[in-house]
Parts: structure tokens; sequence; C-alpha cells
């Protein structure tokens, strides 16, 4: 009996997971984080600091959403220059339901290494996924179904099920997460001819905390003269800004099942 329990709880988790992507699955909402805030500059350059340099490219990067996708409904984690409590970031996307969460920053090294430059894209590590156990089961119901309790006779998250399902959905988000990665990298090599330092796994508190395929994109070096040049000026956050709406695009075309 144990053995038929536990395919049949097995079965169900990858039904449910069909259902988080299944047919007429579309992206309805995209997180923007712009990094730091406030009294929290974080990296600064010769004359430039991070904080700034994310919001400005994190505003083009929501217009541009707006104009070319206007299905998707945008929110940010802030518009001006506040700060905004890690904690909240996460909380914010996982309040919306949202589908993507992009974190933008920018990088950057101590003296005598300030020659490095390129981007990289993070996602969480998966040695930290744990901490998604919450955000999980917080979006569970809207991410399977809408009527995923009288579908299936009620929610508990005590069931075994539950614990499977949740190990299901981190792997579901880390993939994506990582696919999206990906796709943002190529999109800064094929279009702005970038320096790649390829995707990477850290443990992000914010990327951890995001129940749903999240990234944060470090566009570029504070620290490199050429770069802090590049990622101040008005061509260089076009550009960056027009390759994270490329992959987002790319993503939603490998996403949504039509």
């Amino acid at each position: 009996m144990k053995i038929k329990l536990l395919i049949t709880i097995f079965l169900f988790s990858i039904f449910a997971i069909n259902q988080t992507f299944a047919q007429g699955y579309k992206i309805k909402t995209i997180v923007i984080d712009p990094g730091h805030g406030g009294r929290k500059p974080g990296a600064s350059g010769n004359y430039s600091k991070e904080k700034d340099i994310a919001l400005k490219v994190a505003l083009k990067l929501g217009e541009l959403i707006k104009d070319e996708l206007p299905d998707i409904k945008v929110i940010f984690t802030r518009k001006t220059d506040v700060d905004v409590d890690l904690y909240r970031r996460a909380e914010i996307a996982n309040d919306a339901n949202a589908d993507l969460f992009i974190s933008v920053h920018c990088n950057s090294m101590p003296p005598g290494n300030k020659h490095i430059k390129g981007v990289e894209t993070l996602v969480a590590g998966s040695h930290r996924l744990k901490e998604q156990d919450a955000a999980i089961r917080e979006n569970a119901d809207i991410k399977l179904e809408k009527n995923y309790k009288s579908k299936y006779d009620g929610y508990d998250p005590n069931n075994p099920s539950s614990f499977i399902l949740f190990s299901l959905l981190k792997n579901a988000f880390r993939d994506k997460s990582i696919k999206f990665a990906k796709m943002i990298q190529n999109s800064y090599i094929s279009r702005d001819e970038r320096l790649s330092r390829g995707v990477k796994e850290q443990g992000v508190l914010v990327l951890q905390r995001c129940g749903m395929p999240a990234v944060l994109t470090e566009v570029g070096f504070i620290s490199n003269t050429d770069e802090e040049k590049y990622i101040n000026s008005q061509k260089g956050q076009n550009e960056i800004a027009n390759s994270i709406l490329e992959a987002i695009k790319t993503y939603k075309k490998n996403i949504e099942v039509k």
C-alpha cells in the first residue's frame, strides 16, 4: 500500500507541476528590482553609484516591456531613490504572484583588479533553495490552478505530497531561472558584444526567497573605467535594457504553450 500511495503522490505532483506551465499558460506579471537605493548605494565607481545605474536601466526596461509587450504587467520594487529591504523585494514579487523576477545590479572589484569587466547573471544557489519553501507554499494554489482546492479536495501542507510538490516546483523554478539567465547572457553577447562571465549559482537572499523563476543580472563593472562610462551612458543603458527585453521575448516564446 505504501508503494502505491507514494506512486500516486508522485504522479499527482508531476501533474501539478505540468499545470504550472500548462497549455494556455502566459507570462502575465514581471517584477523588476533595481538593486540597492536610498542609504544603500551599492558599489561605487569613479563618479557614479550602483543604485543610480540600476534604477535607470530598470526603468528603461520597464518602459520597453510596456511598449512592446503590453499584455504583461510590470511592477517595480522601487521607482525612486529609496531603500527597500531585501525580504520586501521578494515579498512584492510573491504577493503579485509574478511569473518572473529580474533584479538589476552592477558588479565591482577591489583595487588591483579594476581591469576586470563583463556581464554575468546569477540564480539562487541550489544549496539554499530550501528557503523558497515558504514562498512556494504561499503561491502554490495560484501557481497551479485557481480551483486547485476544490479539484484536489483541499490543500494540506502536512501531506507528503506537498513536500514532493515543493521539491519539484523548486527544481522547475531553478531550471527556468537558469534557462532565462542564459538567454540574458546570450543576448548581451550577440547584441552588444559584451564579455560574458557566464551564469552563476549563488546564495543571493533576494532570489532564494522568490517563489518563481528569478535572476539577478550584473550589467557591468562599475570599478572598470570603460564599463563605468558605458553603463552610465544613454547608449549603454539602452543596449542593456533592450538586450534584457529580447531575452524576455525569447523566454516568453519558449515557455508559453499555445
